[in-house]
């Protein structure tokens, strides 16, 4: 069981829009609901590029199927330090896979370029970014100021906030085009970060062939298997305001 329990994030603009600038984002950048993948109406309002999309799956027994199928394989990550194409995080924090999903998707997106000097993050990604896996998780389980900003915004959902002994059955996944210009999957629960392809100059996150790639595979494995196509997903982009 891990050391800390924190209550559980709703996937909202609301919520990580206030966890993402309280952390240190530059108000340059905001999360917008995804309410389709397909519809063009409903898809032209978020501004693009999109460079992050952080997404809440139900954890089916076919998609946890499939994880672990994935990964059976594979060994402990061992990357770290500048020439990884990502920073990834293995979750030792109890129901924290919300902000550690954010963290992900600012600090591997061209969001990071957008992170104030001193900040938080700014601070998180300098500590963690030399350290191997666990000593890298620490940094996060370690950090005073991550765990108040995600208590702070604990309560600033449409729902009531769940308390830590509730199972959800739901799990957040982050989808980044990182600087190597490849989709990447960013989920603390798994054995590393996976590279889902390279995209073209042109595609972002919600492109078709991202799509095709990252939350449209997960979503095509459910449908095959007549399982749960419901999922929550936000997208990062320039703010409006």
């Amino acid at each position: 069981m891990a050391k800390k329990q924190w209550q559980m994030l709703e996937n909202n603009p609301q919520v990580m829009n206030h966890l993402a600038h309280a952390l240190g984002l530059d108000a340059s950048l905001s999360f917008y609901d995804v309410y389709s993948l397909t519809d063009p109406d409903l898809l032209a309002f978020i501004p693009r590029p999109v460079l992050a999309l952080l997404v809440i799956i139900p954890m089916t027994p076919t998609w946890n199927e499939a994880r672990i199928a994935e990964d059976k394989d594979k060994t402990e990550y061992t990357g770290k330090g500048e020439d990884e194409p990502v920073i990834w995080f293995t979750q030792t924090i109890g129901h924290a896979c919300g902000s550690i999903g954010l963290v992900h998707a600012l600090l591997n997106s061209e969001a990071s370029k957008f992170i104030k000097p001193g900040s938080t993050l700014d601070t998180i990604r300098k500590e963690a970014l030399p350290k191997a896996m666990v000593e890298r998780a620490k940094v996060l389980e370690d950090s005073d100021a991550f765990e108040k900003a995600h208590a702070d915004s604990v309560n600033l959902g449409d729902t009531e906030a769940l308390t830590p002994d509730i199972e959800t059955g739901g799990h957040f996944v982050t989808f980044v085009k990182a600087k190597d210009g490849h989709l990447w999957e960013l989920e603390g629960a798994r054995m590393g970060p996976l590279d889902r392809g390279a995209l073209k100059d042109d595609e972002d996150v919600l492109s078709p062939a991202a799509l095709e790639k990252g939350l449209g595979r997960l979503m095509r494995i459910e449908a095959e298997h007549g399982g749960d196509l419901r999922f929550s997903a936000i997208a990062l982009a320039e703010s409006l305001d």
